[in-house]
């Protein structure tokens, strides 16, 4: 990451610091970490050990053990790093520059009861607060290198489910389906898998979020396959639906109800149109065909540096989009006992409204079914 951005990232939120009264920040999320140093080697950890962030008004600190020092200190230029022996509590107490700050905040989700247990022993001249903002709130509007890193983690995505394609036919178990996958993503330059990859087929494909197994594919299966590459720290999300065989009245018809949810839905897609009323058009469409109580799950959500960010596309978020999410679209019905389908892609809200990441849709094609 260059240095401008993250200066930018850290100057934005020091001016949430000053606003909230927050005079120290300790940070030890991994994608929080990640997005406001650069710091990537210990990606994904989120012990005391792998790093943590210390800002104050006019200094920022990452304190890391001896593993991941040289790496932190090429990958992180503009923090100081700490290397700590006696862990986190004690290189902090050590640490001058907090001797006249009173409260030290930390991102509550990210601390154990007994991490902050130790932090306390460690500092009983300062007070421990749970910091009273979001500081992953940021990283839903994405910068523009951000969604490049996207759109490269989705083209990774997509070249590899065209080469499953060519396998995937009855015989072949769920399990061999998602490794395979999974193989072809590091082939062609991501780091892996963004998430557990989800191959589920036949009645499994009622599941949404099945675990690939030993079952084989057969003639007549709906196959729902959701994945996703990660790189350079960023993530893809892909789902799609192939029907093996030719395709019962019951496949076609949810089918072709989710995908017309899911073009309604990325159609109303907007900055300042609510969360909440763009999956309540996929939902009521869903629903109006007689399929509402089938479809359980969110419309979609934000991904990033984590597979699921800010914002969700969910009946309860409120909150109004804004130019520069990335959201995923992905309704669907799961019929128990049969199958199911889900669609998702992935869309970026833009100024005037929104604009598909996604080059290859690879709709089913029932004209040739």
């Amino acid at each position: 990451m260059k240095c401008d951005a993250l200066a930018m990232r850290l100057k934005l939120l020091r001016e949430t610091m000053r606003e909230r009264s927050v005079p120290a920040l300790l940070s030890t999320s991994a994608a929080n970490r990640r997005y406001y140093s650069g710091f990537e080697a210990a990606d994904g950890l989120i012990n005391e050990s792998s790093g943590a962030l210390l800002i104050t008004a006019g200094r920022q600190w990452l304190l890391t053990d001896s593993r991941y020092v040289e790496a932190a200190k090429r990958e992180a230029p503009l923090f100081t790093v700490l290397e700590y022996r006696r862990g986190l509590g004690s290189e902090l107490a050590g640490l001058a520059a907090l001797k006249k700050i009173g409260t030290i905040f930390f991102e509550p989700e990210y601390m154990t009861v007994a991490s902050l247990g130790r932090l306390t022993e460690a500092l009983p001249g300062h007070e421990l607060a749970a910091l009273p903002f979001d500081l992953g709130a940021p990283r839903a509007v994405k910068f523009p290198e951000e969604i490049r890193l996207i759109s490269k983690a989705l083209a990774i995505t997509e070249a590899a489910l065209a080469s499953l394609w060519a396998k995937l036919a009855p015989g072949l178990t769920e399990r061999e389906a998602a490794f395979f996958l999974e193989a072809e993503f590091r082939r062609l330059g991501a780091e892996g898998p963004s998430f557990e990859t989800i191959v589920a087929s036949g009645p499994n494909a009622a599941l949404p979020h099945a675990v690939p197994g030993p079952r084989k594919m057969k003639n007549g299966d709906t196959v729902i396959i959701d994945c996703g590459a990660r790189y350079k720290g960023y993530a893809a999300d892909i789902s799609r639906t192939k029907i093996l065989g030719p395709p019962k009245a019951w496949q076609r018809e949810i089918y072709t109800v989710v995908k017309e949810a899911q073009a309604m839905a990325i159609k109303a897609i907007a900055p300042g149109v609510r969360a909440c009323d763009v999956d309540g058009v996929a939902r009521g469409h869903i629903a109006a065909q007689g399929y509402g109580e089938f479809f359980g799950h969110g419309l979609g959500h934000g991904l990033g540096l984590e597979i699921h960010e800010a914002p969700s596309l969910s009946q309860r978020n409120q909150r109004p989009l804004e130019a520069g999410e990335v959201v995923t679209v992905e309704p669907g019905i799961y019929l128990p006992g049969r199958g199911g389908v889900r669609l998702e892609e992935l869309v970026l809200v833009t100024e005037k409204g929104a604009r598909l990441l996604n080059r290859n849709r690879d709709f089913h094609d029932f004209s040739r079914s």
